[in-house]
């Protein structure tokens, strides 16, 4: 058969990803990149256009400060964020996009992505963090952007990047990554001094709802194959909160979200009885404060009411989408109501266009008949309402010493450095916010490049080892493949379908899936189930965490405490390590019922990820401030923006390199109000270019061509 061609590419930064985060750190390296005479190349497996899962479309834009007209600081948006996800994040990562991310979304409306407009000219309002669009296009008006940025010759599609390449002299230090045409038999080589790894998550993990006939139908995107997740652990890369899953509600079947049906329409869940299970599972929260008792309820205890529900046997669950509408049409004219229906519809064909056929092939009426929602399937996006990825450097005027280690959003490992769902404990970014963070994360790959004398170098053994490794499939299909009379019954080999079909099996049933009620256990999660039969082990991990949805940490073995290693594998933590007491459904005592954990680093400088044996009630705040409680993450900012004059050049950060340092404890000064503030430091790690964005604090909207 044909041997692969082999095509070397030298670049000085390589962005892997063209999705949101890839194209915002395509534009922002490209811009950088210009000023010192580097080469900055994308790779996509796809199309730009419509890759990564905005690819359809958005009806919202779902992370927006609007500090423009002052509706919100984000000093709320850490708040937010905390309380959703129950205390899993990091502060200063979650800070540091807010204060970014309105200039990004006011490119987006510069390059032509229509908005939803008040009289007054400000963005419609969803919710407090959503604003409307009419985004069918909305990835094609970014992309366009983005590709223009960086340069036609420097773009490469139809390319999937599965493995990144280390420098022979240096273990620690990233050179470039490998990746194959989906189109010819041609394999790449990309040599680069710094990668900004923004692919996607992962779906399709855990078994869908949509089996047989219906499979890959499902609400994220079916091309996130866990890209970011895989070149980052294999690379060494440290990860952070991995157990963290996304679950959402959503319209059966046709995967329709329900955001805006919930905050514009304000419509309601109801089950098979007519009663809503929020209001009668209601005193469940109480077994979850301090969370349980702020407002929005936190998206995992929502999940959670829901799944108590279900298993009551309550269900079916219906969005009373009828009930919403008519209330909605009461007392307006015809033109009014045609508007509220466009607007019903378009949410759907901007985003799911799915939802929308299923609704039309049943001949369904929204304002007549409701629909019915369902829990989905577990995913892996640190992006959205969850919290997992690679443990990065953070903002230098914001983080703590200890998450800071001189370029913002770089890995562990030198050189690499993560954005979008790459990033772990820095939920709820959504399209814009992974946008903004993959603009940090190019600025700072182009400020370790300057900084770097020596470029990285591979050992071209490895490079051929690892091509041999991609086509080896395809020579071990070539040879086996006539042994059987029909290619997909070979006693061989398996097809990736095949794989895939066993992978989905061994995740629902044993890692919380939704056949398992998303229910997980030490002795699940360890594999070690059939080995357990003392009973002091089976006390010792009886435990179990029974809260969909973005459920926090499961409960681990006080003699094997689980952490993330750089091999991806699970690796016994120290012995003194105690365990989390969460209370099954039907055992919580309403004591020590917190799902987070704390995100620490030992005495080595690694970061791992332990569950923590305080109660979340142990872990108070005054209520109101923007106080960072988070005893893993406070410290106070001791900068403030006066103290950082814009530039456009780069000066040299401090080198602190993963530190052996204490633990942070709850001995360190908290964040205050004015201290976030007051971190508006405009470095080179911290803020983006000076032209081109509009300030965040005044709403300027200054141009590249005039601010020069």
């Amino acid at each position: 058969m044909q041997r692969p061609e082999l095509e070397v590419v030298d670049c000085d930064v390589l962005v892997v990803g063209g999705g949101m985060a890839g194209c915002g750190a395509s534009y922002e390296t490209a811009y950088w990149a210009k000023q010192h005479g580097l080469r900055a190349v994308v790779v996509e497996k796809a199309a730009m256009e419509r890759s990564g899962a905005v690819a359809m479309g958005l009806s919202a834009i779902n992370c927006y400060m609007g500090m423009k007209w002052g509706e919100n600081k984000p000093e709320d948006f850490v708040r937010y964020v905390r309380n959703d996800l129950m205390g899993i994040s990091r502060e200063d990562l979650v800070y540091d996009i807010a204060r970014h991310v309105d200039a990004s979304v006011h490119m987006f409306e510069d390059w032509g992505l229509p908005f939803f407009k008040t009289a007054d000219g400000r963005y419609v309002r969803e919710g407090r963090w959503q604003v409307m669009i009419h985004g069918e296009s909305y990835k094609p008006i970014v992309a366009e952007a983005a590709k223009a940025a960086i340069g036609e010759d420097n773009i490469y599609q139809r390319v999937f990047v599965c493995h990144l390449l280390k420098d022979k002299n240096d273990p620690n230090r990233v050179a470039g990554a490998i990746g194959f045409s989906t189109r010819d038999p041609k394999i790449y080589v990309f040599k680069a001094r710094a990668v900004v790894c923004a692919c996607g998550g992962a779906t399709n993990v855990w078994r869908p709802h949509a089996v047989g006939e219906g499979l890959g139908r499902i609400w994220y995107s079916v091309f996130n194959t866990g890209s970011v997740y895989k070149l980052m652990i294999n690379a060494g890369a440290e990860m952070t909160s991995m157990e963290h899953r996304l679950v959402q509600t959503r319209f059966k079947d046709g995967y329709g979200p329900v955001g805006m049906w919930f905050l514009l329409f304000k419509s309601v869940i109801k089950n098979a009885f007519g009663e809503r299970y929020d209001e009668t599972r209601d005193d469940e929260l109480k077994n979850w404060l301090p969370y349980g008792g702020k407002i929005p309820v936190p998206t995992p205890l929502r999940n959670h009411q829901m799944l108590l529900d279900i298993k009551a046997g309550r269900g079916p669950h219906y969005m009373r989408t009828d009930e919403a509408l008519q209330r909605m049409y009461a007392g307006q004219t015809v033109e009014k109501i045609r508007q509220i229906e466009s607007e019903a519809w378009e949410d759907f064909l901007d985003m799911t266009m799915s939802q929308a056929l299923l609704w039309a092939s049943h001949n369904i009426d929204p304002a007549e008949t409701p629909s019915e929602v369902y829990l989905t399937e577990p995913y892996l996006m640190g992006s959205h309402a969850t919290g997992c990825g690679a443990w990065v450097s953070g903002p230098e005027d914001v983080a703590p010493k200890e998450y800071q280690w001189g370029y913002n959003r770089m890995t562990t490992v030198d050189g690499l450095f993560a954005a979008g769902d790459g990033v772990g404990a820095s939920g709820h970014k959504f399209s814009s916010g992974s946008f903004t963070e993959g603009r940090l994360a190019g600025k700072s790959a182009v400020a370790y490049v300057v900084d770097q004398a020596a470029a990285p170098q591979v050992e071209q053994d490895e490079i051929e080892s690892v091509a041999a490794r991609i086509w080896r499939p395809i020579e071990h299909f070539e040879k086996h493949r006539s042994a059987s009379t029909r290619e997909d019954l070979n006693p061989h080999y398996l097809l990736p379908k095949m794989g895939l079909l066993r992978l989905q099996k061994i995740m629902d049933e044993y890692v919380g899936g939704p056949g398992a009620y998303y229910m997980i256990n030490g002795p699940l999660l360890t594999c070690r189930a059939s080995r357990r039969t003392s009973e002091s082990s089976a006390r010792a991990t009886s435990t179990t965490c029974s809260g969909a949805g973005n459920c926090g940490t499961a409960p681990f073995p006080p003699s094997a405490t689980s952490s993330m290693s750089s091999s991806g594998k699970r690796r016994a933590g120290p012995a003194t390590t105690t365990t989390p007491t969460i209370p099954s459904s039907t055992t919580r005592t309403g004591k020590c019922s917190s799902t987070r954990a704390a995100i620490r680093r030992p005495a080595n400088g690694r970061c791992r990820r332990s569950p923590s044996s305080r109660c979340a009630t142990e872990r108070t705040r005054a209520e109101g401030t923007a106080q960072c409680w988070n005893p893993n993450i406070a410290r106070s900012t001791g900068r403030s923006s006066s103290s950082a004059a814009a530039s456009p050049g780069f000066r040299r950060p401090s080198r602190r390199r993963r530190p052996a340092t204490r633990s942070p404890s709850s001995s360190a000064t908290p964040i205050s109000a004015a201290g976030w503030r007051n971190s508006t430091s405009t470095s080179r790690n911290c803020a983006l270019r000076p032209a081109g964005l509009r300030s965040t604090s005044s709403g300027s909207r200054r141009t590249r061509a005039s601010a020069s």
